[in-house]
């Protein structure tokens, strides 16, 4: 059973050792202690200790394969010492860790870090493999962006900012209470988004809690719906969204303190990031989920989850190969 660091100075004390760093990446993605080729799924493999790499006995292209083939490290010159600490970083600090934080901590350039914390971001995305949510669910909305009053004249006029949520993206919320919360960036609040999202995310026949703008579009034949009028009260016995209010703060918080200025095109992944964060407080018994075992979760998440350059920066629809 590979070390698991329960601190960051451990962490950096033991990942500085190149050896550890593989150790303990080849016990998390194949935890029954045989190693596979990526490429063609062959467990005829044999270490090359050298070299730190895997030799394929099948024929085929790139039969040698490091551990960092097939994961969100694939073709990065950065040492796996420096990914394993962004990584920890990135998944326990709570209010999120900056592009140029990482640049500086680790010394590599800005624009380096900035796509190896999106790659982290890919890596913990949740996967929905839990289904959809049930039982007591909060559904609210919220709208993400600079505050009107705060921009420029020449900047307002540009985004076309006429009041207090125009050119701001809006972001759903759905929190299973005692359970998980999942975000999704939507186009709009209509009638027709706004069911189609619920009914992905939520289970037929759960209790569905959410505030006065349910009115357009509530499912009562699907769902016992429980409203919130914030208006007269925030909350009125077990009816109320609190839970996703102090998750959008803690969101804000994040995205207002630590990053300062996000693109839409790339909210998303930011709330991936904050999601997994909230998603592993506690684990199913209601204990307290350690720094330590928050990072050997996003560590075990790194497989087939590959973020290139041209993805993250919207460029590869414009390939020719990706046209064809």
């Amino acid at each position: 059973m590979a070390y698991e660091p329960k601190t960051l100075q451990e962490a950096i004390i033991y990942f500085s050792d190149q050896d550890n760093c593989l150790n303990y990446l080849a016990a998390k993605r194949w935890p029954n202690g045989i190693p596979v080729c990526p490429t063609c799924g062959s467990d005829r493999v044999t270490f090359m200790a050298s070299r730190r790499v895997w030799q394929c006995k099948a024929r085929h292209p790139k039969a040698q394969f490091s551990i960092k083939v097939g994961t969100i490290f694939e073709d990065s010159p950065i040492s796996l010492d420096k990914w394993l600490t962004a990584m920890w970083l990135l998944a326990n600090c709570k209010n999120g860790i900056s592009s140029y934080e990482i640049s500086r901590d680790l010394e590599i350039s800005q624009k380096s870090a900035w796509h190896m914390v999106h790659r982290i971001r890919a890596a913990v995305q949740d996967e929905k493999t839990g289904g959809k949510l049930s039982g007591d669910v909060e559904v609210d909305e919220t709208y993400i962006g600079a505050k009107a009053r705060n921009m420029h004249k020449d900047r307002r006029l540009r985004k076309n900012v006429q009041g207090p949520t125009k050119g701001k993206t809006v972001v759903l919320g759905v929190l299973e209470r005692k359970g998980h919360v999942r975000t999704a960036v939507i186009p709009d609040r209509t009638k027709k988004v706004m069911q189609e999202n619920v009914r992905e995310h939520v289970a037929v026949g759960s209790r569905i809690f959410s505030d006065e703008a349910v009115s357009n579009w509530r499912m009562d034949d699907d769902y016992a719906h429980s409203v919130i009028n914030h208006a007269e009260a925030y909350a009125v016995g077990n009816v109320h969204t609190n839970g996703l209010e102090n998750y959008w703060s803690l969101l804000k918080r994040g995205l207002k303190g630590t990053y300062v200025s996000v693109e839409p095109f790339h909210l998303f992944r930011y709330m991936d990031e904050q999601a997994f964060r909230y998603n592993t407080r506690k684990d199913a018994d209601g204990a307290k989920i350690t720094d330590g075992e928050r990072f050997s979760m996003a560590v075990s998440q790194i497989v087939g989850k590959r973020l290139t350059w041209d993805r993250l920066t919207g460029k590869e629809a414009d390939r020719p190969e990706a046209i064809n």
